[in-house]
């Protein structure tokens, strides 16, 4: 099945990160969790993930040993809004694959 979100807005290394991110909103990942999660490589990581930082998506946890952990900063306006476009898009494609599926037990039932 297509990712809806990615589709939505472009499948590129940015858009793989914050859809990981808001996935597993509630948990914090080290930088090799995010590069490996998201489907990124390790220096498009270290690319994109300092955009990440600067504009407060995302914050540092804690520290493990010398790993840094981070999660999505769901106290930052921009990424509550980004929440509700991915809740958004994931309900609208929910709603029309139970439709589809209605559609499939109407016809059979005639």
């Amino acid at each position: 099945m297509v990712n809806a979100f990615l589709e939505f807005l472009g499948d590129n290394p940015h858009t793989r990160l914050l859809e990981f991110l808001i996935t597993g909103r509630e948990f914090d990942f080290t930088l090799t969790d995010l590069a490996e999660n998201a489907g990124i490589s390790w220096t498009t990581l270290h690319r994109v993930f300092p955009v990440f930082k600067k504009r407060e998506i995302v914050v540092k946890t804690r520290e493990v040993g010398r790993a840094k952990l981070y999660k999505l900063n769901q106290k930052n306006n921009e990424v509550k809004k980004l929440i509700l476009l991915y809740d958004s898009i994931l309900n609208n494609q929910l709603e029309q694959l139970e439709e589809k599926h209605a559609q499939k037990i109407r016809v059979r039932a005639r």
